[in-house]
């Protein structure tokens, strides 16, 4: 046996096949359903030649079959690709070219996707199609590019659990999403990615576990847990597998509505749930209080565990939460796909900071300073750098030398992957999470985070949502604009949203221009579309519409 996803579930598996894994609406399978299920889609992609290191993407929403095509790819020491369903046509064919793609199991609903780019890449020769997760009665064409469907691929084949050994050293690659730039392809081994984000590190001790202890939790009392993202985002498939190797029961949706995951809540008796920040924790807030104004409140009494990361999940947010629910555990964790995780803080009532998220530092992480010299979190107090991590690293950006270098740092001896997130040493060894510097504005000479100033701005009644960016601007270098969704019915103005500023950031800090939007740019985990809407900010100029001081 080895350090591996596949042996780590299947050890699970072992442990507790009765016990529920997965529920999907009012569908269910066990964990030995979910593991034949897997086993007969690996031995149709093995008769279709897919094996050791074949690429293999993975296109669909939250499913059931979302996470048997996981394991099949695993199972054959194959790689899955995980694919951002909302890509148009350009955005996939990029990603099926530099990740290599020879396979792709898609929802049928993506086939007109498929067909359209299945013949401009060589390596392309299986395609799949999966039940659609929300229209399952979907009858798109896969003939065009010799696609199967689902039922087809399976019929058949063995559900037996006869696959050769595998190896800690095989390939997981997590894709980014994107936000700045064109995603990228991290390289994990299996055992450092299980390490890091899989729960093969106690999180809270930073004791490594060994390669039964999750499983042997599979016979304990389980857990119900709600990972709301998509598991095309890199930690949600982490913690979808952490609680599979440990037995417990995940119930997920293909969309994120949040009248509908409160029903979920109450009905599946919900302990634990993850979340992206703001953008599903207000939405959720406001459905919740909602239903309680009118004297039934949904029954979330099982709820004890709210988890945010990834984006900003705001003081003035996070105080209605805990308003809602006081006897629950809140958390603020951090991470990022090229370091797992990095910590995690316990958020309580009357003393949330207001500068950013402060977490404390999980085993191996770290900050460096501008020489590339890691701080001394017990005497480096109030000093920033950059965060990452050491110990269990990715190998890399796949077929990228040269960003893998900037990112994966070798110092005084040992290698740390720093991603661009920028901390400051607190008290106690923990950090204030100030932001990812490739966002940092210049003004004047002062650098400001733009999260800093958006967790100020969130705190306004009349603002929905906001994301802050920096424009060119002669005098100052970049000027701090603020791109704002006002909520319904109201009205900003940039004077008085800068008196009301005055009491909470710097001079410097205050955004000098503003442009009104209906919806602010994030993708379907919730995180910013910084470059959007900075071209939002610079379109507004062109036209002469922003409200500028």
């Amino acid at each position: 046996m080895a350090l591996n996803i596949a042996d780590l579930f299947e050890h699970a598996v072992d442990a507790a096949p009765e016990n529920l894994a997965l529920k999907v609406g009012e569908r269910s399978v066990t964990y030995a359903e979910l593991e034949a299920q897997a086993n007969r889609l690996a031995h149709y992609l093995a008769g279709q030649g897919i094996g050791h290191g074949d690429h293999v993407a993975i296109y669909a929403k939250n499913s059931i079959e979302h996470v048997v095509a996981v394991l099949a790819v695993v199972k054959l020491r194959a790689v899955s690709i995980n694919v951002n369903y909302r890509y148009v046509e350009s955005e996939l064919n990029y990603l099926f070219d530099n990740a290599d793609v020879v396979a792709v199991l898609h929802e049928r609903t993506y086939a007109p996707m498929v067909a359209a780019c299945f013949p401009q890449h060589d390596r392309l020769r299986v395609a799949v199609a999966l039940p659609d997760a929300l229209d399952p009665d979907d009858a798109s064409d896969v003939s065009s590019f010799g696609g199967v469907l689902w039922d087809d691929a399976l019929a058949g084949q063995s559900e037996e659990r006869d696959f050769g050994p595998r190896s800690a050293d095989d390939l997981h690659i997590i894709y980014t999403g994107g936000t700045t730039g064109f995603p990228k392809g991290v390289m994990w081994r299996h055992e450092d990615f299980w390490r890091v984000l899989g729960g093969g590190i106690d999180f809270y001790t930073g004791e490594p576990l060994e390669e039964y202890d999750q499983s042997k939790q599979a016979t304990d009392p389980r857990m119900v847990t709600f990972p709301l993202s998509p598991l095309m985002h890199g930690g949600a498939q982490a913690g979808l597998l952490m609680h599979l190797f440990a037995g417990h029961l995940t119930v997920l949706e293909p969309k994120f509505d949040p009248v509908r995951t409160w029903e979920v809540i109450e009905r599946e008796k919900v302990q634990l749930i993850f979340m992206t920040g703001d953008a599903m924790a207000r939405p959720l807030i406001e459905a919740y209080e909602a239903k309680a104004a009118t004297g039934t409140p949904y029954d979330a009494s099982g709820l004890f565990a709210i988890s945010s990361s990834a984006a900003i999940f705001s003081p003035q947010v996070k105080e209605r939460w805990m308003t809602a629910f006081p006897n629950a555990i809140f958390t603020d964790s951090v991470g990022a796909s090229e370091t797992g995780f990095q910590g995690t803080g316990i958020q309580e009532k009357g003393n949330l900071s207001s500068d950013g998220p402060v977490i404390a530092l999980g085993p191996n992480s770290v900050v460096i300073d501008d020489t590339g010299h890691v701080l001394d979190p017990a005497t480096d107090i109030g000093k920033t750098g950059r965060l990452g991590r050491g110990g269990n690293v990715p190998v890399g950006y796949y077929k990228d030398p040269e960003k893998s270098a900037r990112t994966f740092l070798e110092i005084e001896g040992s290698r740390y992957s720093v991603p661009g997130d920028f901390a400051r040493i607190e008290e106690g060894g923990k950090v204030t999470l100030l932001g990812r510097g490739s966002n940092c504005i210049n003004t004047g000479g002062e650098k400001v985070f733009p999260e800093e100033v958006e967790m100020a701005i969130k705190g306004h009644p009349d603002i929905y949502d906001v994301l802050v960016v920096g424009v060119p601007d002669e005098k100052y270098g970049q000027s701090v604009t603020a791109v704002i969704q006002p909520r319904d019915g109201a009205t900003v103005e940039l004077e008085e949203l800068r008196g009301y500023l005055r009491a909470h950031l710097s001079g410097y800090k205050l955004p000098r221009a503003m442009a009104l939007v209906d919806q602010i740019p994030r993708n379907a985990t919730g995180k910013a579309q910084y470059p959007r809407a900075k071209e939002i900010a610079m379109a507004a100029f062109a036209d002469k519409h922003p409200t500028k001081v």
